[in-house]
């Protein structure tokens, strides 16, 4: 069956506006030209079924381009489940139910939001929070209690998630070139997925681990000689902290 750009719209119930949105972003292939009218056909209902299935489950556009580019079969498969699990966690809550949970105000969750420190999923329709935002909400109203003053404290988060984000993409490219598409595991769908689980709480530690360290390392460089170091030293032995303990739950 062929469809013109409103018939494809009232049958999937996509907007024109946002198939053609879509078509630019790479998601949705060109329709097929015959003189002046663009034809689509069954392919591109399901793949606007397809995109709508996974922003329902918590993946985000730039994800979904990649999931549809790698031609992956009807249904989210091990490794889409996994990455689903390992960000969205086991439910997800509104901007007003993160605040009254993790106790930090509205309207500071909507600054980190606009700051690019919480991003949220879009899940039919709706902006949603994950488990991990929580947390972060919870841990970031901790620093401020102890005295930073936030608008600082915003300026150096939003430099991390910016110096964050640039290495996921990269370690992601990594474990896409060298472990999903070659290797042992390349084209083992199971075996890419168990790589990926014992992988994710691996360098979640490793990165934990080198920040701790470093952050401790230039705190008493910063603080040698003086009287401020002794004590320094003396919270870090009675905390062990050369056994830095990184829980991470598998959701």
């Amino acid at each position: 069956m062929e469809y013109r750009v409103e018939q494809l719209a009232a049958a999937t119930g996509v907007g024109v506006d946002t198939i053609r949105f879509y078509q630019g972003r790479g998601l949705l292939r060109p329709p097929e030209r015959r003189g002046r009218v663009a034809w689509y056909g069954e392919a591109h209902v399901e793949r606007l079924r397809r995109i709508r299935s996974l922003q329902s489950q918590g993946f985000k556009l730039d994800q979904i381009r990649r999931v549809l580019a790698d031609g992956a079969r009807e249904g989210p498969g091990p490794l889409l489940s996994a990455l689903v699990d390992a960000g969205v966690g086991a439910r997800t809550l509104s901007l007003e139910e993160l605040a009254g949970e993790a106790g930090v105000p509205a309207s500071l969750l909507r600054a980190a939001v606009s700051a690019g420190l919480l991003e949220p999923l879009r899940v039919k329709g709706e902006e949603r929070f994950s488990e991990a935002d929580l947390e972060m909400a919870r841990l970031g109203l901790g620093l401020l209690e102890a005295g930073f003053p936030l608008q600082t404290l915003l300026e150096h988060a939003v430099r991390h998630a910016g110096s964050v984000r640039d290495t996921c993409d990269a370690a992601i490219a990594l474990f896409d070139d060298h472990v999903r598409k070659s290797g042992p595991a390349a084209g083992d769908v199971a075996a890419i997925t168990e790589s990926f689980q014992r992988l994710l709480p691996a360098v979640t530690r490793l990165v934990a681990v080198h920040f701790q360290r470093t952050l401790v390392t230039r705190a008493l460089r910063r603080l040698e000689g003086t009287a401020e170091s002794d004590a320094l030293q003396a919270a870090l032995e009675a905390l062990d902290t050369g056994r830095l303990e990184v829980e991470v739950a598998w959701r």
